[in-house]
């Protein structure tokens, strides 16, 4: 079992920037995908971006050209860079980490967009 702790959410105005954090118990070069995913109230779940072992990386419709996710591997972290935020973008974002027979997901940060 993987533990995640996310960090890094909080309330933004329009068009601002956040960084979120995923802290990983394991090495993630050993995780065969990591990613973020988000909740908002009333609405479904959505991928958002995901990153594989390999350093691949893809993300949701809604998320090019504005979020970046990347990874430190010496630190067992990933990373979800949120730029030009929207109030739609506003959701709990989770942590996940996949394995072949494994998936865990963390607690969840809150990213609140409003003026």
């Amino acid at each position: 079992q993987v533990q995640l702790v996310e960090s890094g959410g909080g309330l933004v105005q329009p068009g601002g920037s956040l960084r979120l954090s995923c802290a990983a118990s394991v090495s993630i070069f050993t995780i065969n995908t990591m990613g973020w995913y988000r909740q908002a109230p009333g609405k479904e779940r959505e991928l958002v971006a995901l990153i594989t072992s390999g350093g691949s990386t893809a993300y949701a419709d809604s998320a090019k050209g504005r979020f970046t996710i990347s990874r430190d591997i010496a630190e067992n972290t990933v990373y979800l860079q949120l730029n030009s935020l929207k109030p739609e973008d506003t959701a709990v974002y989770y942590c996940y980490a996949e394995n072949t027979s494994s998936y865990d997901r963390g607690q969840g940060t809150q990213v609140t967009v409003s003026s």
